[in-house]
Order: C-alpha cells, then structure tokens, then sequence
C-alpha cells in the first residue's frame, strides 16, 4: 500500500471521528439546555385555561392557553419593526400584586432586564390590531393517564409553575389549583 493510501485512510478516520464527536456534542449539548432551565431558571406562575386532548404515543395531555399568549399591541416596544407570524419574541414578565406574572413589554429582540422581571421567549403566531398571539412551546403538559378531564373541569382555577432560564426557554414544573 502507498504512502498516499495509507495517509488518505488516516485522513478519512479522522474526518469520522471528529463528525461523530460534534454530533455527541450537539445531543450532549441539547439535554444540557434543558436540564439549565432548571438550574438556572426562575420560578414564574402564570394563569392558564386547559383542554384535555389525548396524543396516541405519549397520552394524555393538557393543552394550555396562557393570559400572557395574547398581548396588547401596546406592550410592543421593538420602534424598528412590527409583529410579524413566525417571528421570534421576547415578552417581558413580572409578577403582579397575586403573584401571577403578567406581561409588561415585548421586544423583537432579548431586552435588558430590571430587577424582578424575567423574559420569556416565544413565537409570534399570528397579529392583528387588537392583539399579538404567541406561542412559548410549553403549550402541552403530560398527565398521567386518566387525570386530563379532571384537570379540563378545574380549567378556570389552574396556575401554571414554571422555570423560565436568563436566555427565555421555559419548562413546566408543575400545576396548582387556586383557590
């Protein structure tokens, strides 16, 4: 065999290495943002309205609608552009005098934050005159089996505990009933 066979072999193996490698990292990098949330993350309750779907391959789930997914035109801030579908948001939260985190601004882009307040990021998912609808992607909650139509007749009486992490991602830890 050639010393260019031989180099070219070499070359190949480690042109594979290094792609499985940066693969690893990404999968490796993708559950470590998740798990950040919850290290990171600050507590935030929110206000929601259920329904009780169910998914074939995970089972029952809520689907939440949240007070804070639909946003007065007022509270956008980003002077440069107009809400658009599919655009990325950043709606500022805070909590008001229950608790409950209400949204104070929305921006096209991650504003600075004063003390108290924490950003949530999310999609626009569509807009007209009256209102901004986004969606954050926390939207479904899994139950165990059995439990969703319980949750869809407390619907008006549910608050969402979330984790929301300094660059907006959020993930449900938990529901309560108000009272």
């Amino acid at each position: 065999m050639s010393d260019k066979a031989v180099a070219g072999g070499r070359r190949r193996a480690r042109l594979t290495a290094i792609i499985v490698l940066l693969q690893a990292l990404v999968l490796f990098g993708i559950a470590l943002s998740f798990y950040a949330i919850g290290w990171f993350g600050k507590d935030v309750r929110i206000r929601t309205v259920p329904v009780d779907p169910r998914d074939l391959l995970y089972g029952d789930y809520v689907t939440l609608g949240y007070d804070i997914s639909r946003l007065s035109p007022s509270l956008w801030k980003d002077t440069a552009r107009q809400p658009e579908r599919g655009q990325p948001v950043y709606v500022v939260l805070k909590p008001g005098a229950d608790g409950i985190a209400e949204p104070v601004a929305a921006y096209g882009s991650k504003p600075a934050l004063q003390e108290g307040e924490v950003v949530m990021k999310g999609r626009i998912d569509h807009s007209w005159s009256k209102e901004v609808f986004v969606k954050y992607g926390v939207e479904k909650y899994y139950v165990p089996e059995g439990t969703g139509k319980s949750l869809e007749e407390k619907a008006n009486r549910l608050i969402v505990h979330m984790k929301v992490a300094p660059w907006g991602q959020a993930k449900i830890e938990g529901l309560e009933e108000r009272s």
